[in-house]
């Protein structure tokens, strides 16, 4: 992290934890420095003034929402600024915190609701919040600082759970542990909803990631999901009431116990120092190396905040990264140097040697690849009902350029990987179209859209969608007839619209319009607008492939029925643009 030299404060060890975080946030950081140092007086160098009563004459309030693992953290080194008078430009810090579910306060930022603007900083427990805060134009800002505190996640057990799997000497990757727990029916693994709880979400990210470069990896990753979907709680806390009551494994035949939980190692900490039963949980550290929650600090719609304001909030931060803060901070649990792991920290939270715990993952799973898992996390959970419309046009036969292969030969590829993350409770269908496909029609119907799980003349619909995938060609001297095959789809999808799942229509195609004799764009985005319904769902997501497709044109069209449209380069984006648009159309609902 960078360190900062502000008013009243020593120049110390830096503003918090040494990791191999974001180098973004230290950029930000040095120039929200620079930006608030600019519209301030020179402040006075030197070591933390203590001015008694008087500092308080000009005190500075400075509201902090918190995730609630760390809030405490931070309310015993406000309360340490308190009773040390600790001071900003020769006034004192008067710092509240108050614990809030971070989903809920990255809700309350996106949609601009009024709570979002009742505090000056926000420390949720992971960067993947802001990330998605500020990928959202229409949010509240925030501007990243820095981040205060490191927990590395992994997979806690009780006792008799760890010694089955030869815990502290066994080591495992995430995907051995992933197949360790869906192997044994006793060994049940308990976590966050990765759609709120970044604990969950990280753990999922590096599950797909490993996963994904073994033979049938995303296979796994899927199936991983959808029996974790079955045993997730909202919440880091609620979690942990899923454990038996008596962790020496006297519930072990209780179904709606969890032996294991995806869990940070603060969180187990906390909960080994509370525990009244005198069986701590053990943790595993994946072999492959944890990711970490790095809670950022971060400040709040930052153009409307005071000089005061905004100085005081930094002070504090730097308070965090000073031997007090630190101190206070791996009392609660959390690292704050990721080169200097506390024994003590670590064998507090039920590891233990020669557990992994210094292990840091390789490569860390990618902005890209959270939301990849995310997307397949939203279709898993509620199961997908999409039916995929693919431009066979002749200009799919134009060569992807550095691939040595067709704009067709990279969509089957991708539209293949995006199949292999759907599971049998998914339901998929295929449509392909260009002009005159059959009779006076654009569009042909090759897979009815149904089930995958579902027997189909000899073989399951996952095959024959593998199989007709694997056959689509383009058309020679065939032209793009969108207009019409997109009526006529969405018609189908929501005419046939499956309650309790994710309906959706995926769009492919490389072209604008080509067909002179269809509907016009006005009379099918003013007819999409009809059909949508917002109690029965059906986003279009809508995809450009290649330079001559109109992402602007498609955009339109999508969001008249509360979709999206999305431009790819290269179709072997199609992948994870599917799943992005996936998030994007359940944030809307």
């Amino acid at each position: 992290m960078g360190r900062h030299s502000l008013p009243d404060g020593p120049r110390g060890r830096g503003t918090g934890p040494r990791s191999r975080t974001r180098r973004r946030d230290a950029v930000l950081a040095t120039a929200l420095v620079l930006g608030v140092a600019a519209g301030t007086v020179a402040a006075v160098d030197g070591s933390v003034f203590s001015f008694g009563s008087s500092c308080w004459d000009s005190a500075v309030r400075l509201r902090i929402v918190a995730a609630p693992g760390v809030a405490p953290a931070l309310q015993d080194a406000a309360d340490h600024a308190r009773e040390h008078d600790v001071t900003s430009d020769g006034s004192c810090l008067d710092v509240r915190v108050t614990a809030r579910d971070t989903y809920e306060v990255a809700d309350a930022l996106r949609s601009r609701r009024k709570s979002a603007t009742d505090f000056e900083v926000w420390v949720p427990d992971s960067g993947v919040w802001v990330d998605r805060v500020l990928a959202d134009s229409q949010s509240v800002p925030v501007t990243p600082a820095g981040n205060v505190a490191l927990s590395p996640v992994g997979v806690a057990m009780i006792p008799s759970a760890a010694k089955s799997l030869g815990w502290p000497r066994k080591a495992y990757s995430w995907t051995e542990l992933a197949n360790a727990t869906m192997a044994d029916e006793r060994l049940r693994l308990g976590a966050g909803d990765p759609s709120r709880s970044a604990t969950g979400l990280l753990a999922l990210a590096q599950l797909s990631r490993t996963a994904g470069g073994s033979k049938d990896g995303e296979i796994l990753a899927a199936a991983a999901a959808k029996a974790l979907s079955q045993r997730t709680s909202d919440s880091d806390d609620q979690v942990l009431d899923t454990l038996p009551r008596d962790l020496s494994g006297t519930e072990q035949g209780n179904p709606k116990r969890n032996q294991a939980l995806v869990l940070s190692e603060q969180a187990a900490f906390a909960y080994n120092a509370s525990a009244d039963s005198g069986d701590d949980l053990d943790l595993f550290y994946p072999k492959d190396g944890a990711p970490r929650l790095d809670h950022p600090f971060a400040l709040v719609d930052e153009p409307t905040l005071t000089t005061d304001e905004s100085r005081a909030a930094l002070r504090f931060m730097t308070l965090l990264g000073e031997p007090g803060g630190r101190r206070i901070m791996e009392e609660h649990g959390f690292r704050t140097d990721e080169d200097d792991v506390p024994a003590g920290l670590v064998s507090a939270a039920g590891g233990r040697a020669p557990q992994p715990y210094g292990e840091v993952p390789e490569r860390p799973a990618t902005d890209k690849e959270v939301e990849e898992a995310l997307g397949m996390w939203t279709i898993t959970v509620q199961s997908a009902r999409l039916t995929t419309v693919v431009d066979v046009s002749s200009s799919m036969s134009d060569p992807v350029p550095g691939t040595g292969e067709s704009r067709m030969d990279v969509t089957r590829a991708a539209l293949l990987q995006a199949l292999a993350t759907f599971t049998p409770e998914d339901e998929i269908g295929l449509w392909e179209f260009s002009t005159k496909l059959d009779g006076e029609r654009d569009h042909r119907v090759l897979v009815p859209t149904g089930r995958l799980g579902d027997q189909v003349g000899g073989s399951t619909r996952r095959d024959r969608l593998s199989a007709a995938f694997g056959d689509l060609e383009p058309v020679r001297d065939g032209a793009t007839g969108l207009y019409d095959t997109t009526l006529a789809a969405y018609k189908a999808a929501t005419a046939s619209y499956a309650k309790g799942k994710f309906n959706a229509l995926v769009l492919l195609t490389d072209g604008v319009n080509q067909d002179p004799g269809s509907v016009s764009r006005s009379r099918l985005i003013a007819e999409l607008r009809r059909l949508t319904d917002p109690e029965r769902p059906v986003p279009l997501i809508a995809i450009a492939v290649g330079p001559e497709a109109d992402r602007g044109e498609l955009s339109e069209i999508a969001e008249a029925t509360g979709g999206s449209g999305h431009l790819v380069t290269d179709p072997s984006q199609i992948h994870s643009v599917i799943l992005k648009a996936v998030v994007k159309a359940g944030d809307k609902r």
